[in-house]
């Protein structure tokens, strides 16, 4: 991520580092976990994917992968694409009911013909680990403690390891994504 700020007539660029702070991050979730261990307390991800887009497949890879690495439980579904609206409602609401599951991610896109904001709408708000769900982002506009988009949420993140002051900063934003775009433009305002 490049980030540009006028100084007077100066104009600084700070190339920030993802994967510094990525690591930090799963150190110290890979500690959290642990201590649920004791606990007795298994985190457990449940992820969606419907068809087979490659983009996804490797998304989804990287999940299994950092839940590996930090001691969270994982389970991959991958449904056909030629699955209705209602049977895939229907899956969400087994996992919804499961006490096993803590967090559902239901991986987009999804294919033509399915809403993806159907099917968010049916995942549990409280486990709704992208933080797409109505409540949820309704829960974000509100300043309330919430799932946050993943991405918007790593942004931050990443702004705040650099020391960028947001308060008092103009910001511009690219893209037209519900998902990310909108998050992160409420999370800085």
């Amino acid at each position: 991520m490049l980030i540009l700020s006028r100084k007077g007539e100066n104009v600084i660029a700070i190339i920030m580092n993802g994967k510094e702070l990525s690591k930090k991050i799963k150190e110290q979730v890979k500690k959290e976990v642990e201590k649920m261990h004791k606990e007795n307390i298994y985190p457990k991800l449940s992820v969606i994917m419907v068809g087979k887009d490659e983009a996804s497949l490797v998304y989804i890879k990287n999940k299994t992968k950092a839940c590996i690495e930090t001691g969270i439980e994982y389970e991959e579904h991958i449904l056909d694409e030629n699955i209705t609206i209602e049977e895939l409602k229907k899956f969400i609401e087994e996992l919804n009911k499961r006490k096993d599951i803590h967090a559902i991610l239901l991986q987009s896109p999804l294919p033509n013909g399915l809403d993806i904001y159907e099917a968010f709408k049916t995942i549990d708000y409280r486990k709704d680990v992208d933080g797409f769900s109505p409540t949820n982002i309704g829960r974000l506009t509100l300043n309330r403690p919430t799932f946050i988009s993943c991405t918007a949420y790593g942004i931050i993140q990443l702004l705040k390891y650099y020391n960028i002051t947001i308060k008092g900063s103009n910001a511009v934003i690219l893209g037209r994504s519900n998902i990310v775009r909108k998050a992160f433009s409420t999370m800085l305002t």
